[in-house]
Order: structure tokens, then sequence, then C-alpha cells
């Protein structure tokens, strides 16, 4: 479905090149795994179950990890009109709206389609962006929507989490309940290739992760004009954030690679090969280019 979020066509391809990676690796292991053994049929039930119901669910999920609830234009009516008018400025479907009461300021956008998205806000992101702000960090998640990122990383995602599934259930089924040497052998290539396909996986989601945040910054300050306002939202999440206690930013770890803003920002990390989101720098940076393009100062 069309919109008029500003089309980024470089987003277009790493999608399409990650999603081929990650179909061609998910092929490949399936085989391994029957090659080496494994029950052919179980491993397609366990696939296919898992794809479907990641697709299905995955907003049932993520709105219950962060403890949040579908709102109406009654109960929430500025949130409902500032993302009335920037639907109609994108030309794109409404999606629903839900609020976590959480003091955490984040927002993310969840869904296996654009008839099908939720934006989710916390309170702590309402009580500390002024208008603008909010609306920057909206349209960052409206661009989520029209350029189908959340269907795309909820497919791409599950590989990861089949691969660590089937790694489990050979542990459990494991090699040492069973002193034949062949078995033994043939669970250990179960876990090899299992682990070596969720070490892909990883990376290739990260690196994807990564610059669709980017893509959803740029197409958000064209959609708003206003670059400043994302920049300053940014700028004030990510400080805001080294103050917030660790056990509140683990209770939105599940749904960290769908934030606005990483949740983990505490503790050692290999940021550039890891992290799920660019560096504050890089994102401000890029946004001052766009404020230059459309001749506003950041």
């Amino acid at each position: 479905m069309a919109t008029r979020f500003k089309a980024d066509r470089e987003l277009s391809v790493r999608m399409v090149v990650v999603m081929f990676l990650l179909g061609l690796l998910y092929v490949a292991a399936i085989a391994a795994l029957i090659a080496n053994g494994t029950n052919a049929v179980l491993v397609l039930l366990i696939a296919g179950g898992a794809l479907v119901g990641q697709w299905y669910f995955s907003d049932k999920v993520a709105l219950a990890a962060m403890r949040a609830r579908e709102v109406t234009p009654d109960e929430a009516p500025e949130l409902h009109g500032m993302i009335d008018r920037l639907v109609a400025l994108a030309d794109m479907p409404k999606p629903r709206i839900a609020i976590s009461d959480m003091d955490t300021p984040n927002a993310f956008a969840t869904g296996r389609s654009q008839k099908k998205a939720v934006v989710v806000v916390t309170t702590g992101l309402m009580r500390r962006l002024d208008r603008g702000e909010l609306e920057g960090v909206l349209a960052h998640e409206l661009s989520h929507i029209a350029h189908r990122d959340v269907s795309v990383m909820t497919i791409a995602s599950f590989l990861g989490v089949l691969a660590g599934f089937v790694a489990r259930m050979a542990m459990y089924s494991g090699i040492g309940r069973t002193r034949d040497q062949r078995a033994q052998v043939a669970v250990l290539g179960v876990i090899v290739v299992s682990v070596v396909v969720y070490a892909v996986s990883f990376l290739l989601l990260r690196a994807l992760s990564r610059y669709r945040e980017l893509a959803a910054d740029r197409a958000a300050a064209y959609l708003t004009q206003q670059p400043s306002s994302l920049a300053s939202a940014l700028t004030k999440i990510s400080g805001e954030m080294a103050a917030i206690p660790t056990k509140d930013l683990r209770k939105i770890e599940p749904v960290n690679a769908f934030m606005f803003a990483p949740a983990a920002t505490k503790g050692f990390s290999l940021h550039k090969i890891f992290a799920t989101h660019p560096p504050l720098e890089q994102r401000v940076t890029q946004l001052a280019k766009v404020a230059t393009e459309l001749g506003r100062p950041l």
C-alpha cells in the first residue's frame, strides 16, 4: 500500500537482500538438520508453527510484554489527534494506538500489516516530550509501518528463535541420555548447525535493524518537515535512558529491536556489531543533513 512517506530504495534493497540470505540460510539449515538424522516432519512442523505463531501473535506478545492497552480517542484525544494528522499527511491507514504505563520514555510499532498495526507509547515518553517532539517520534513509528519494517523483521527474526529452540531441544533430548555414539554425533551436529544459524541470522538482523532506524528517522523528518524536533526527542530520550534503573530497562528488552531508542544502554556491548540501533551521533548528524536540505536549521 503506497503512502506519502519518501521512498527509500536503499532500505528496500537491503530488506530484499537480508530476506534472501535468511531464506537461503533457513533452507540450508533445514537440509542440514534432516541430513543429520533429525525427523524431517518434526523440523517442518516446528518451522511452520513458529512462523505462523510469530506472524499472527507478535503484536499481542509485544503489547503483553509492555503491559500496554489500546486507547480510544475519548481516552487519549491528543495522542489520537496527532496520529490522525500524521496518517492524513502520509496517506496511510490509521493504526491502533496503545499506551504503556511505564516511566521509560519510548515508543514502538508492531503488527503484521498496515491494517493490523499498532503504535505503542509509554506514559514516560508523553510526559517528557513537547508536541513537536512527540509528533516526530510518532512519524518515525508510522514510517516503520509504511515501509513494512515490522512485518519484515517479524518474519526474519523467527529464524533465530527457531534455531535457538532446535538447539535446546537437541540438548534436552541430549548427548548424555544415550550411549550410542552415532546418536551423540547427530545431536551434536544439530546443536552446531542451530548455533551457526542463530549467530548468522543475529548479525544480519542487527545490520538491517540499524539501517531501518536511520531510514525511519529520515522519512519522519521529511514528512513532518521538522527534523530538529526529532533530533531533540532523540537527544532527550537518550539522556533520560541513562537515568532509568537497570531493572526497568530489562522489562522492555523483549521488544528492544522495535523501540524508538534502545532500552539496553548500560553495560558493555560491541556496539557496531550487536546494536539494534545506530549511535545517537549518527542519527542526529543525518537529521542535520535533512535540515540543510529542507532549509531549516537544526
